[in-house]
């Protein structure tokens, strides 16, 4: 019956992991979406949204905030290798909406996903939820500064970085429950001992 349970168990959690890997994917892909179609033109070519404190940033921000928490519940749940295939991914699949925001979102995720390495991974065994949000704040940061000067430009990059990683980091909150949730698949089910 334990080989029965551990079967479910590993089927569970592999179902978990796929899912979190196609969102992450998703993230990717509809970031590039969004800033070629939602929003409000800015002149570097961008399309803004409001993030709040009166500021607007590049569409692709709620997807991009939502990614950076994925990519930590990946990067638990299969080490970096996965995190960095589910990237090349999802900028080939953006290639079909922009070549050069391919490029540049492909880029960017990839040297995000080092600095992610360097903060979330030594933190994580100490407070997990902890090293989700530095490494949020670090990998907002990055990103933002890196994607905006390669996509639309240095000009473009000192008007939007800031209002940028503030959105980053407030969407990368609204997906902090996708890591509670993963959390709890990863102990799998409790078992009582009889008697």
């Amino acid at each position: 019956m334990s080989n029965d349970r551990s079967s479910a168990s590993d089927k569970g959690t592999l179902a978990v992991t796929a899912l979190v890997a196609a969102a992450f994917v998703g993230c990717v892909w509809g970031a590039n979406w969004m800033i070629t179609n939602v929003g409000t033109p800015h002149p570097s070519g961008a399309r803004t949204i409001p993030v709040g404190l009166g500021w607007d940033a590049p569409s692709g921000v709620v997807f991009v905030g939502a990614s950076l928490t994925l990519r930590d519940v990946l990067q638990r749940r299969t080490g970096p290798w996965l995190v960095v295939a589910a990237i090349v991914v999802g900028a080939a699949l953006s290639a079909a909406l922009s070549p050069g925001l391919a490029v540049a979102s492909g880029v960017t995720f990839l040297v995000a996903e080092l600095a992610d390495l360097a903060v979330y991974t030594p933190l994580r065994e100490r407070s997990l939820t902890g090293a989700v949000l530095a490494s949020n704040a670090v990998g907002a940061l990055v990103d933002s500064a890196l994607f905006l000067t390669l996509a639309f430009g240095t000009a473009a990059a000192a008007d939007l970085v800031v209002p940028l990683t503030l959105g980053k980091f407030e969407w990368s909150l609204v997906a902090i429950p996708a890591l509670l949730f993963t959390r709890k698949r990863a102990a799998g089910p409790r078992v009582v001992p009889a008697g």
